[in-house]
C-alpha cells in the first residue's frame, strides 16, 4: 500500500495544502495542554518550508455545534504552539475559505506557513461538500494527507478536496506514511509468531478487529472489561463487572471461532468499590463475588501473557488490560507494556488508551510504533480500506 510521500515531490515555489490532525486538548484559557499531535506533524511541515514551498495547513478541532462558544474550538492556540516548535511565525487565517483565508493564501511567500481556522466551522467539511472542497482545492498545487487520526473519515478535506485536485500530486506526509507502514504493511506480511493483545471496555468496539486478527494472528490475548462478557458467555460469575449482555451470544461465537487462538484470562483482580483503597480479591476467571467488580486481569494471567509475548516477532496491542489509571489495578497493563517493551518484536500500539498507557508508564520509546489515531488504527486493524488513503498517488 506504499504511497508517494511529500519528500517525493518538488515543492519549491509551489503551494502545498496539508491536512493535519491538530485536534489538540485545550484548557479553560484555550492553551494547548498536550502538543504531541502538533509535534508529530513538524517533520512533514519542515520538509515543505525548508525546500522553499508555501504551506497551507488545515485541520479540525473538536465538534463545534451551533450556538456554542466557538472560541474554545479555534485553532489559533495551535498556531502559537506550532510557531514555538518551528521557531518562526505561523500566519493564522480567521476563516477557512472566505475573505481572510483567500487574502492570506494570495500573499503567502515561499517558506511561509499559514494555518486556516477550524474546518468544522464550515458545515461543508462534515458533509463532504463539493463546493467547499473546490474552494480549498483551488488554493494549492499539491495535496498532502498527514492526518492519520481522520483517515477513516470521508470529510471534505480528506476525500472531496483531493478528488477536486485531479491531475495534481496527492501525497502522504511522514506521519501517515509511518502509520500505513506499520498498521497495514507489517500486518499484511507479519513475522511470526504474530500476537495481538486486545483490551478495553466493549466487545462491540472490537468485534471486527477480533474477527480479522483471528484470521491472521497466531494468538489473540483478551483483557480489559470485555473479558467479563466472554466470562459470562462461558457461564461464569462476573459480580458487578461491566458487561454487554446483548453481546454474550456474539462472545460465544467468537470463542468457538477462535478455538485455541483466542486466549482468555485465567484470573481476575477485583474490588468492592471503584477506588484504590477498596477491599480487593484475586479470583479465578468467572468466579467474581456478587458485590465485586473486575478491574484488571489477575497476576497469573499477566504472567501468562508476558510469557506468550516472549516468543512473538510481531505484536499489536489495542486497549488496556484494566483500570490502568488507578493502582494497583494498573498491574496487568503495566506487565503487558513491559513485556512488549522488552521484546525484540515489531511492536505496534494502537492509539487511544493503550497509547496513553504506554506513554504514562514510560515505555513509548521502547516500542516500534505508537499510533496517533484511535478510531483510525482500529479501522485499519479491521482490515478496512480508507477512501482518503486509496485516492493518494502510488509510490
Amino acid at each position: 500500500m506504499a504511497k508517494k510521500s511529500i519528500a517525493d515531490v518538488n515543492v519549491a515555489g509551489k503551494t502545498v495544502l496539508m491536512r493535519v490532525d491538530f485536534n489538540v486538548p485545550l484548557d479553560d484559557n484555550c492553551n494547548v495542554t498536550d502538543d504531541r499531535r502538533v509535534r508529530m506533524a513538524v517533520p512533514s511541515i519542515k520538509s515543505v518550508i525548508d525546500r522553499g514551498g508555501k504551506l497551507i495547513l488545515c485541520s479540525h478541532l473538536g465538534q463545534p455545534k451551533d450556538g456554542e462558544d466557538q472560541s474554545k474550538f479555534s485553532l489559533k492556540p495551535a498556531a502559537a504552539t506550532l510557531s514555538a516548535l518551528l521557531g518562526k511565525p505561523v500566519i493564522f487565517a480567521t476563516d477557512t475559505v472566505d475573505a481572510d483565508a483567500t487574502a492570506k493564501v494570495a500573499a503567502l511567500k515561499d517558506g511561509e506557513v499559514l494555518l486556516l481556522e477550524n474546518l468544522r466551522f464550515n458545515k461543508g467539511e462534515k458533509k463532504g461538500d463539493a463546493a467547499f472542497a473546490a474552494k480549498l482545492a483551488g488554493f494549492a498545487d499539491i495535496y498532502c494527507n498527514d492526518a492519520f487520526g481522520t483517515c477513516h473519515r470521508t470529510d471534505a478535506s480528506m476525500v472531496a478536496v483531493p478528488e477536486a485536485m485531479a491531475g495534481k500530486p496527492h501525497v502522504v506526509g511522514f506521519l501517515v506514511q509511518k502509520e500505513i507502514q506499520y498498521l497495514s504493511d507489517a500486518i499484511a506480511n507479519p513475522q511470526r509468531a504474530f500476537i495481538a493483545i486486545l483490551g478495553g471496555a466493549k466487545v462491540s468496539d472490537k468485534i471486527n478487529v477480533i474477527r480479522n486478527l483471528l484470521g491472521i494472528c497466531d494468538k489473540v490475548l483478551i483483557g480489559g472489561a470485555m473479558a467479563y462478557t466472554f466470562a459470562l458467555a462461558k457461564g461464569g460469575k462476573i459480580g458487578k463487572s461491566r458487561v454487554e449482555l446483548d453481546k454474550v451470544d456474539l462472545a460465544k461465537e467468537l470463542i468457538q471461532l477462535g478455538g485455541s487462538k483466542l486466549v482468555l484470562p485465567v484470573d481476575t483482580h477485583c474490588g468492592d468499590a471503584f477506588s484504590s483503597d477498596c477491599n480487593k480479591l484475586v479470583v479465578k476467571a468467572g468466579e467474581i463475588p456478587d458485590n465485586f467488580d473486575g478491574f484488571d486481569i489477575g497476576p497469573a494471567t499477566a504472567a501468562q501473557y508476558a510469557k506468550e509475548l516472549k516468543s512473538a516477532k510481531t505484536v499489536v496491542w489495542n486497549g488496556p488490560m484494566g483500570v490502568f489509571e488507578m493502582p494497583p489495578f494498573d498491574h496487568g497493563t503495566r506487565t503487558v507494556a513491559e513485556a512488549i517493551a522488552n521484546s525484540s518484536a515489531t511492536s505496534i500500539i494502537g492509539g487511544g488508551d493503550s497509547a496513553a498507557a504506554i506513554q504514562q508508564m514510560g515505555f513509548a520509546d521502547k516500542v516500534s510504533h505508537v499510533s496517533t489515531g484511535g478510531g483510525a488504527s482500529l479501522s485499519m486493524l479491521e482490515g478496512e480500506k480508507f477512501a482518503a488513503v486509496e485516492l493518494l498517488d502510488e509510490a
